[in-house]
C-alpha cells in the first residue's frame, strides 16, 4: 500500500470519506431544519464561459463553511499519531536553514547585504515552503477522495483550496521562529513589515492557481503527481531563496521576474529584514501575473469539474 500525504493510508482515506460524508449529511439536515436548504445543483457537460466563473465564485462563497471544516480537518490529520506532532512544522524550515547555512557559508559565499545568512535564508524559506507545500499536497487531493466526489455535490475546488488554507498554519509557526531569530540577531522590524500581509495573499493566490490547475490535470494524468516533487525542487533554485536577487545578472532580471514567486519572495525578505518598502514594479507585475494565472486555472478547473467523478 503506497503512503499518502501526511501519513494517511488508503484504508484511512476511505474512513475519512465516510466521516466527511456523514458530517456533510448532518449539516444538510441541520440546514434544512433551519430553512436554509441550498439549491439543487445540476451537473452539466463541461463548458466554459464568463458566467461559469462568476457562478463558481458565488457557489464557493455559499460553501465557505465546508472550506473551513475541510481546512481544519487537514490540520487535525496532518500530524496525527506522530510522536513530535506540530514540532514537525518547525523542524523542516530549521533543518533546511541549517543545511543551506553550512553549504553557502563554508563551501561558498552569497551576498546578503550584511544580513546573517541563517536569517537571510529562513526569511525566504518560509513563504517558499508554504507555496511548495500547498501545491505538493493539493495536487493529490482530488484523487485521494474518490468516494467523497462521487457521493455528493460540492464545489470540487474546495479540496485543493483547503490544502492551501491549512498550510498557513505551518507558515505562522515558522514566523514565530523567524521572529525569535530576528531578536537573536538584533534585527529590528519596522512598520513596513505590514506589507508582508498583501505579499503573502498574492503568494497564496498564485499557489491556489497552480494547485487548481495541476490537481485537475492530475485527475486524468497521474504523471503530474510523480513529476511535481522534482518540479518544485528545481523551481526552488530558480528563485531567490538561497541567494539574493542581486546575484542575478542585471540583463536577465526582467525575464527572471516574470516568475511571480521570485519577485514576491524578494519583496517579502526586503520588508521584513531590510525594513524598506517593496519594489512597486516587481510587486505589481507579480500580482498581475498571479491574478491572471488564478483566473485561467479556475476557468480550466470549472470547465473540467463535471467529468472529474468519471475520470477518478
Amino acid at each position: 500500500m503506497s503512503e499518502l500525504p501526511h501519513g494517511a493510508t488508503g484504508s484511512s482515506v476511505g474512513g475519512s470519506d465516510d466521516a466527511l460524508a456523514s458530517s456533510a449529511d448532518w449539516q444538510a439536515e441541520a440546514a434544512r431544519k433551519r430553512g436554509q436548504v441550498r439549491p439543487v445543483k445540476v451537473i452539466r457537460p463541461p463548458a466554459f464561459s464568463v458566467g461559469t466563473l462568476f457562478r463558481g465564485v458565488q457557489t464557493l462563497a455559499q460553501y465557505s463553511d465546508l472550506l473551513w471544516i475541510l481546512s481544519l480537518f487537514r490540520l487535525k490529520v496532518r500530524y496525527k499519531q506522530s510522536a513530535l506532532g506540530w514540532i514537525w512544522a518547525a523542524l523542516q524550515p530549521l533543518a533546511l536553514m541549517t543545511i543551506y547555512t553550512i553549504v553557502f557559508t563554508r563551501v561558498t559565499t552569497v551576498a546578503t547585504g550584511g544580513i546573517p545568512y541563517p536569517l537571510f535564508v529562513l526569511c525566504a524559506l518560509l513563504p517558499w515552503l508554504f507555496f511548495s507545500g500547498s501545491i505538493s499536497n493539493a495536487v493529490h487531493g482530488l484523487v485521494l477522495y474518490p468516494n467523497l466526489l462521487t457521493k455528493m455535490y460540492f464545489p470540487r475546488e474546495i479540496i485543493p483550496l483547503s490544502y492551501v488554507a491549512a498550510s498557513l498554519a505551518d507558515f505562522l509557526i515558522g514566523c514565530v521562529i523567524l521572529a525569535g531569530l530576528m531578536d537573536y540577531y538584533r534585527v529590528s522590524p519596522t512598520w513596513n513589515l505590514l506589507y508582508a500581509i498583501p505579499i503573502m495573499l498574492v503568494i497564496a493566490g498564485f499557489a491556489a492557481a497552480i494547485a487548481l490547475f495541476f490537481s485537475a490535470v492530475h485527475v486524468r494524468f497521474r504523471d503530474i503527481g510523480l513529476a511535481m516533487p522534482l518540479l518544485l525542487q528545481v523551481w526552488m533554485f530558480t528563485i531567490p531563496v538561497v541567494y539574493s536577487l542581486q546575484s542575478v545578472p542585471v540583463r536577465f532580471r526582467r525575464l527572471y521576474l516574470l516568475d511571480p514567486i521570485a519577485g514576491l519572495i524578494e519583496n517579502f525578505r526586503a520588508v521584513l529584514l531590510l525594513g524598506g518598502r517593496p519594489d512597486t514594479t516587481s510587486l505589481a507585475l507579480s500580482a498581475a501575473i498571479a491574478f491572471a494565472c488564478l483566473v485561467i486555472a479556475y476557468a480550466y478547473f470549472k470547465s473540467s469539474e463535471a467529468t472529474m467523478a468519471d475520470a477518478i
